[in-house]
């Protein structure tokens, strides 16, 4: 990874582009991207000076297509587009959200089929660097002639309206560039369309979603083997044999990381030559479930990487000649992947509470809710409650966006793809799992316990230890609350990850798969 990426003419990864947004790396505009982008707004120029009617170049937006501007109105046009196309509602959605937003922006834009000015790049990018970050509702987008809305307030900023994040306080963008001494652009022809027509909004949750998702997955995996000790759960059916048979990418990933995060267990070889034939699907299906879900993973990362590289404006500018309004701002490709993610992340949820609910049983020699005086006390009871609670929130919220389409524009856009509620919605499932992940911890936690003084392996006793210091073992009932959002705390701030990444590499145990990476 290099520490300088340069925009539009290096490849652009999910782990590149989360670097940048987070100051790791530095995007910048080099001598091939400049003169790229300098020659095709120097034919955006011959066509407002020949007259040639271009979609939003000299004619109005959508229906009004057919309407000529005039060359003097053409810089006006651009504002104004900015500031009618600014209709979002809702809560504003995480300044990240919306940093990733500028730099996809810029990448496509710096390919040079746009029309865009250098300068108006280099103010994207000033943003960037500054994490000056716009105010951008949740709200508003249809997923197709781009995310119009979110994209128009997120540039807002550039002609000096909308508000600003700086700080980590809300403000008013003029006062935010009066502080910096920055004056407001005047944007010229096509600019304005080539900042609001695209899939950034889209493409943005698609990128922290892979982040996200793969940290859920990866976590299924880690918590999942507690739960099987817990449960004194088999490792054969983890056998790398019998998944040669179904190779399945995913599946022989999780197999492959279960069995090694298995190998050498105490608790695992006490119960070897017992009469259990075989486990219930929970536990000896992880492979093809959490494998399932690995599959979309890969799938939802491979197309988002390609929507990294694209240009998904309109209409795009080979030359003053040769311009084509076509179709690229369409969020379906995204949308149907999202959606499909979406699904993914919920079976991990399922899964999940199953587990729970089958160490909760009082079977394979746990006690009964996991405490030694059911009765007196509920034990784990009700934490289950929450999990089956948000597993069937997960499952209403399944519906796939993608398959709803509204006719905008008076007709004109006939069809969309509604992919940014795909992908808001993707990460509310994932809010649902990272809880749901929180309680299946506690569960899996508390029945290792019941199985000592037996061990486990190093990766899965460094968990256990980790939990430990955060949530004693449970002798008698209190307030379950604290311990879950305990839990939901270590899991979200990646130091649940991190513990078992160093027990892994200080034991010189593999559990990471190339195929599997972000960058």
């Amino acid at each position: 990874m290099s520490e300088t990426f340069n925009y539009g003419t290096n490849h652009l990864t999910i782990g590149i582009c989360l670097d940048i947004a987070a100051g790791k790396t530095k995007g910048v505009i080099n001598v091939d991207a400049d003169k790229a982008i300098r020659a095709s707004w120097g034919e955006v120029e011959k066509i407002v000076h020949a007259q040639i009617p271009v979609y939003g170049i000299n004619t109005g937006f959508g229906p009004l297509c057919d309407t000529h501007i005039s060359e003097a109105d053409t810089s006006l046009l651009q504002s104004n587009i900015l500031k009618s196309h600014s209709v979002g509602v809702g809560k504003p959605i995480p300044p990240e959200i919306a940093k990733l937003m500028l730099i996809t922006k810029v990448h496509a834009l710096a390919q040079g089929f746009s029309g865009v000015a250098p300068g108006t790049l280099q103010r994207i990018i000033w943003h960037i660097d500054h994490n000056i970050i716009p105010m951008v509702p949740e709200k508003g987008s249809v997923g197709a002639s781009g995310d119009l809305a979110p994209l128009s307030h997120l540039f807002l900023p550039l002609i000096g309206l909308g508000e600003v994040y700086e700080d980590g306080e809300r403000k008013p963008t003029g006062q935010v560039l009066q502080k910096h001494n920055q004056q407001p652009l005047v944007l010229g022809p096509k600019e304005g369309l080539a900042l609001i027509n695209g899939t950034q909004f889209i493409l943005a949750f698609a990128i922290k979603a892979v982040e996200r998702l793969d940290d859920a997955l990866n976590r299924a995996d880690l918590i999942g083997a507690m739960s099987l000790e817990g449960l004194m759960g088999s490792a054969r059916p983890f056998d790398a044999r019998i998944h040669a048979l179904r190779p399945f990418k995913g599946t022989k990933m999780v197999a492959d990381r279960l069995f090694t995060l298995l190998t050498g267990s105490e608790i695992n070889s006490s119960h070897v030559n017992c009469d259990r034939v075989q486990d219930p699907y929970s536990l000896r299906c992880m492979p093809q479930v959490h494998g399932a879900s690995r599959n979309a993973w890969l799938h939802l990362k491979e197309l988002t990487e390609i929507e990294l590289n694209s240009v998904t404006d309109n209409p795009v500018i080979f030359s003053a000649d040769d311009t084509i309004s076509g179709g690229n701002f369409h969020g379906q490709p995204l949308a149907l992947p999202l959606d499909y993610a979406t699904v993914a992340v919920a079976e991990l949820g399922n899964i999940a509470d199953r587990r729970c609910y089958l160490m909760s049983e009082g079977r394979y020699g746990l006690p009964k809710l996991l405490t030694h005086d059911a009765g007196l006390n509920s034990g784990l009871m009700i934490p289950q409650y929450t999990t089956a609670a948000l597993v069937t929130e997960n499952k209403t919220l399944c519906f796939p966006a993608s398959a709803d389409s509204v006719p905008t524009s008076l007709g004109q856009e006939d069809h969309v793809s509604m992919g940014s509620i795909s992908g808001r919605k993707l990460h509310l499932v994932i809010d649902n799992i990272e809880y749901i992940q929180a309680i299946e911890l506690l569960y899996a936690a508390q029945a290792m316990d019941f199985r000592r003084p037996m061990r486990s392996t190093p990766v899965i006793e460094a968990l256990h230890e980790y939990v430990r210091q955060y949530v004693p073992f449970i002798n008698n009932d209190r307030v379950f609350a604290d311990d879950i959002n305990q839990l939901h705390q270590i899991i979200t701030n990646g130091s649940f990850l991190a513990t078992a990444n160093k027990a892994a590499t200080d034991h010189h145990i593999n559990l990471s798969h190339d195929e599997f990476g972000i960058y």
